[in-house]
């Protein structure tokens, strides 16, 4: 697994986990957004991937809200890796970035079983985002 925060990853790093965060999002899910929002060269943003060769197969983006919470966003695995339990190593290494900390994170309801796993509960409504069912789920922090 790799991490790099975003004042310190490298263009050859960012740009094959765009790549995927687009192919999985955008392509695949078919939800035209703008995935490039500024947050990702921030110096508090912590990127974590899986790159066992050239090819990146999973990543998410660990973010800071304005009250110090982390927010874990822009989970994805590539297609052909996903039920081999990356997506849990993805998560595992993105709990030990945050610790004992609270955390929030928008889970597709589908996911929400696999979140609950690392002590994410739902908190309010389910929503719709670009046609997909989402809810957004908190750990709060541990004493």
């Amino acid at each position: 697994m790799y991490s790099a925060k975003g004042d310190e990853i490298t263009a050859a790093e960012l740009y094959p986990l765009l790549r995927l965060r687009v192919d999985v999002f955008v392509v695949e899910q078919e939800c035209p957004y703008p995935e490039l929002d500024g947050r990702d060269l921030l110096p508090s943003t912590v990127h974590v991937w899986w790159q066992p060769a050239d090819e990146v197969h999973a990543c998410l983006r660990l973010l800071r809200d304005p009250d110090g919470t982390h927010r874990i966003g822009r989970v994805c695995t590539t297609l052909s890796t996903r039920g081999s339990g990356l997506g849990a190593l993805l998560m595992k290494a993105a709990m030990e970035h945050i610790g004992d900390e609270a955390a929030v994170l928008e889970a597709q309801t589908y996911a929400l079983n696999f979140y609950g796993g690392f002590g994410f509960v739902p908190e309010g409504e389910r929503y719709l985002e670009d046609g997909i069912e989402h809810q957004t789920m908190r750990r709060a922090a541990v004493r």
